[in-house]
């Protein structure tokens, strides 16, 4: 009779104490991962726990802690491959800790940050990975402060002097692209993207600028950027083309201006590479698939993901010291997109990789 009225309803610790025959300490002990328990007595209760099929309440375990056994992650958005991937790893890393991830998007949107973030610490997250809106000057990073939340900056970002940061050293990635568009001759090249703001963004660009102008004093950058939206660069790109301006190379800061740049030269009737080289910061299936295939900058995604849960996991657990700032090396991939001036499209096909950039 007492085993039909556990199965209808949701068993308790104490119901798995008592079919264990052991203390619902003992219980909390072994499933918190103690392992100081008797070996014979945690196997009882993990038996006790399949048989009965207990799951543990994290909200409910949680009450007794300063910190809930949950982190926060803050994407500006999820329709990127890039930030869907980040979630996917980040999601992996948390559980393997025995966390639960809550993930949400801001949406470019620096007030809905703010606000996600303050909900996060209503909940007594034990951290939160934040990739920001603009850079670690924004307000949510300022909440976060103002707070003592416990977090890691990605992406967005290059260092911070109150959170450890990591992020993919779009510096060097942008030089190695530099280095590839003039190696092939190119003298005149667009540079488009948007949030200028953005700490990588900026980094980008004059990584790509400074090793441009090292190669080819005479090289000429033109640089069209915009604030969020892909309207407004959408706009000025159809403009800046409408002048009569004609460089033999685009390189898109971020994939929507990849795929914006790519829609114009469709538009136009212009081909990769014969007609312009086309280079993308950010890496995708449709880059890949689409004809040419579009060269790409990898970020390192897996590399991102777990350093960032290193180092959170590092302060969660209570270490301390001043903050770090971590570069992951990326991976150029010269495709067909990209040819030299008026030599038409490259023979072969396939990604030719570069190595690692370190």
């Amino acid at each position: 009779m007492a085993q039909q009225e556990v199965r209808q309803r949701r068993p308790s610790i104490h119901d798995v104490a008592s079919h264990a025959g052991v203390s619902a300490a003992t219980v909390s002990k072994v499933l918190a991962g103690v392992t100081t328990v008797k070996p014979e007595n945690a196997q009882r209760v993990f038996d006790a726990v399949e048989r009965l099929g207990y799951r543990v309440d994290p909200l409910a375990s949680d009450m007794r802690r300063a910190k809930r056994r949950i982190i926060g992650a803050i994407m500006p958005e999820f329709e990127s491959e890039f930030f869907g991937s980040m979630v996917t790893e980040l999601e992996g890393l948390a559980e393997q800790r025995g966390y639960t991830l809550v993930a949400a998007s801001s949406r470019e949107s620096e007030a809905r940050e703010k606000e996600i973030l303050a909900r996060m610490h209503d909940w007594r997250v034990a951290g939160v990975v934040l990739a920001p809106v603009r850079n670690e000057h924004g307000p949510a990073a300022a909440f976060m402060k103002a707070n003592g939340m416990t977090g890691v900056l990605i992406d967005r970002v290059l260092s911070d002097d109150a959170f450890d940061t990591v992020s993919a050293d779009s510096a060097a990635a942008s030089a190695e692209v530099a280095r590839m568009l003039v190696g092939n001759g190119h003298s005149h090249v667009l540079v488009i993207g948007l949030a200028e703001q953005a700490a990588t963004v900026r980094a980008r660009l004059e990584g790509f600028r400074t090793q441009a102008l090292a190669l080819n004093p005479s090289v000429r950058i033109d640089v069209i950027t915009s604030e969020v939206s892909v309207e407004p660069l959408r706009a000025s790109l159809r403009d800046y083309f409408a002048r009569g301006e004609r460089p033999t190379a685009v390189y898109s800061l971020l994939l929507k201006g990849t795929l914006v740049a790519l829609s114009e030269f469709r538009r136009r009737g212009w081909h990769c590479p014969n007609d312009i080289s086309l280079v993308g910061f950010d890496d995708a299936e449709w880059m890949q698939v689409t004809w040419p295939a579009i060269a790409a900058v990898v970020q390192p995604v897996r590399q991102i993901a777990s350093e960032a849960m290193n180092l959170l996991f590092r302060r969660v657990e209570g270490a301390v010291g001043p903050p770090t700032a971590r570069l992951e090396p990326c991976q150029v991939l010269m495709r067909e997109s990209v040819g030299s001036p008026g030599s038409g499209p490259h023979s072969g096909g396939g990604d030719r990789q570069q190595p690692p950039l370190s």
